[in-house]
């Protein structure tokens, strides 16, 4: 373990839960892990059986992205301290092209997407994990910054977003919960700052 460059925080949640603007806040590079969706056309993408979106994608399916690329990323990372990463559009559900993350010599780095709660337990295994959380708002709140985020982004058409909004929120404490059963501590945006800061200043020490 002494050998690692970096060693990463990852940080999960509902969509829509903060945690992309959370990982901002932090100060530290980001590797978002919802870059490592499957393209829109893979035969393999999970499709919604029942309800008003059946025949859709299902991007909250764990079997629409790709974990073991985002587990050698990570990988990567902890050992050289840099790595090429996939940048992908939501709005065209597909891979558009690549970017090299730098951590510039940061002994930490945040992992955060909707899947991050299936990274934990192999990133700890690894001896890469220094901290996992998943962020907590209440369902209203979610449900509202999700719906004008994917709105703002033109993530998909506005009545897919909201119906796709109402089915998330209803499933929200479940979320949570396999996140927490997972190995991801339950915080407060803040409270997650807080925790994190001190990891950091024990690393840089």
């Amino acid at each position: 373990m002494s050998a690692l460059q970096a060693r990463v925080v990852v940080l999960a949640g509902p969509s829509g839960s903060g945690k992309s603007r959370l990982a901002e806040r932090l100060g530290l590079p980001v590797l978002r892990l919802d870059d490592f969706y499957k393209d829109g056309d893979d035969p393999s993408l999970p499709r919604i059986t029942e309800g008003l979106n059946t025949g859709l994608v299902d991007w909250d399916h764990p079997d629409s992205w790709l974990p073991q690329d985002a587990l050698s990323t990570m990988r990567a990372l902890c050992d050289h301290g840099r790595a090429d990463v996939p940048v992908y559009d939501i709005s065209q559900s597909s891979r558009t092209g690549w970017q090299s993350l730098d951590l510039g010599g940061s002994p930490l780095f945040v992992a955060e997407g909707i899947f991050a709660p299936d990274v934990v337990d192999p990133a700890r295994t690894a001896g890469l994990l220094a901290a996992a959380y998943c962020i907590r708002r209440s369902t209203l709140r979610t449900f509202w910054l999700r719906l004008t985020r994917d709105l703002r982004e033109h993530r998909k058409p506005p009545l897919v977003l909201v119906r796709r909004g109402l089915a998330l929120a209803r499933r929200q404490r479940a979320v949570v919960a396999d996140a927490v059963a997972k190995g991801c501590a339950p915080r407060t945006p803040d409270q997650a700052v807080a925790e994190v800061g001190g990891i950091a200043a024990r690393a840089r020490a």
